[in-house]
């Protein structure tokens, strides 16, 4: 049997950060990463043009220290999202001008959010669905815009999360303008070698104790700690820190099984539903137009596009699709879903979208080891199984993106949430050795 004194189950951000922090405290620790790579949510690929491709987590907020403090420690620079030039608004496959009564509209509904997240959103807003309430919103364009804002910025159907879930996710991100904003918000910046690839530092520099292709199938808990089994043989670890999603965390058998509230939370908690692609081209052509590359589409295909280029090129062209439209996408072949997504940014920033120099693309939902993006949602009705999602199961702990109280569902909030499950671990193991020689 192997031995160790903590194992990490997970080697995203999360587990990468606890395991780094761990060792800097000289305790010995093992990751256990099911996938054959490390960064979880975050991936990196190059593309065409020998540029860093980020499928996965990309943005780096304003306020996310943690982030940044990393990207310097290795070498990295952050570079300001793109911005210049003409967003575009579609309906009916044609550019359109938000009037001054779908603004307002809008405009009220998102105000009312704002107020909601920061009082924080009474218990009977948990059983209404973000969908019911958009459709009540006065105009059918007002509520289609809401529709595609606030699925693109939880990656879901608004049918499947509450107004008090989607309110506690505002909060989390510091508001409104913080959640959905470029320049001073949670899009600021982008990391200039990919944030897959900053995982991957992480990684190299924790060396092998990162197991990849190891996944844990079962955790038994015992007086002594924790043996875990994987297919190449069992772990023994006196604690151990779960970092993945609880939805991918529901897979592993417990015994003694875990109390009740555990898992209802693994058993109520959904993956948010999204395809990423980005195209490379050899130089941001749309600029030339004026245009900026983003776009919002109330129909069709693609609801969202945008310009994540380097500072010195090449182009790159990110589009997000969450939700129906993302699992319709994936009925199509490569090369179909391809053209469906090309096709739909061309008539509006030119026919050059049709031949990019590489195709990069991912659906999340379908990553076995990940079970979607950007986070885990609760259940409508559900949302007060998080309120001690953090909470110590004996000698396991819980981190992960989703039980960080502020950045939940980023980088930031993965990062922030792998140093605190460390610092349990720490206080754990020095709280026993204590013990133990007060005993003797």
């Amino acid at each position: 049997m192997e031995r160790t004194t903590v194992a990490v189950i997970g080697a995203g951000f999360a587990g990468l950060t606890a395991a780094r922090a761990l060792r800097a405290h000289g305790i010995d620790v093992l990751v256990l990463e099911a996938a054959d790579r490390v960064g979880g949510r975050a991936r990196t690929e190059r593309s065409a043009a020998d540029t860093p491709v980020d499928l996965g987590g990309q943005w780096i907020g304003h306020d996310h220290a943690r982030m940044t403090a990393l990207a310097t420690e290795f070498g990295m620079t952050l570079f300001p999202t793109p911005s210049v030039g003409k967003a575009l608004v579609l309906d009916g496959g044609r550019r359109v001008r938000i009037g001054p009564l779908t603004a307002a509209a809008t405009g009220w509904a998102l105000l009312r959010l704002e107020l909601l997240a920061r009082r924080g959103a009474h218990r009977r807003w948990d059983e209404v669905t973000a969908s019911n309430w958009v459709g009540r919103i006065p105009g059918s364009r007002a509520r289609r815009l809401l529709e595609v804002i606030l699925s693109e910025a939880l990656a879901c159907d608004l049918d499947t999360v509450s107004v008090a879930a989607l309110a506690v996710g505002v909060r989390s991100a510091g508001g409104l303008r913080v959640m959905l904003g470029t320049a001073g918000g949670a899009q600021e910046s982008l990391l200039s070698g990919g944030a897959g690839a900053l995982a991957e530092a992480l990684a190299a520099e924790l060396g092998d104790v990162v197991r990849l292709a190891r996944p844990v199938t079962a955790i038994t808990r015992s007086d002594d700690g924790v043996t875990l089994t994987t297919p190449t043989g069992p772990v023994h670890a006196a604690r151990a820190i779960v970092t993945v999603p609880a939805p991918v965390a529901a897979a592993i058998r417990h015994d003694p099984r875990l109390p009740a509230e555990r898992r209802r939370l693994q058993d109520n908690v959904r993956m948010g539903t999204i395809y990423k692609a980005i195209a490379v081209y050899d130089r941001p052509f749309w600029r030339e137009r004026g245009l900026s590359g983003e776009i919002v589409a109330l129909d069709g295909p693609v609801p969202a596009s945008f310009d994540i280029s380097p500072p010195t090129g090449p182009g790159h062209l990110c589009v997000l699709v969450p939700g129906r439209d993302a699992r319709e996408l994936d009925r199509l072949a490569p090369a179909d879903r391809r053209e469906t997504v090309l096709s739909a940014l061309a008539d509006h920033l030119g026919p050059a979208v049709l031949n990019p120099l590489s195709w990069h693309e991912k659906s999340w939902h379908r990553d076995p080891f990940v079970g979607g993006g950007y986070s885990g949602i609760p259940l409508p009705g559900t949302l007060d199984l998080l309120t001690d999602a953090a909470k110590p199961t004996g000698p396991i702990h819980w981190a992960g993106t989703e039980t960080a109280p502020r950045w939940t569902g980023y980088l930031e909030g993965a990062v922030v949430s792998g140093a605190r499950a460390a610092d349990e671990v720490v206080a754990s193991l020095r709280s026993t050795c204590l013990g133990v020689h007060s005993k003797s």
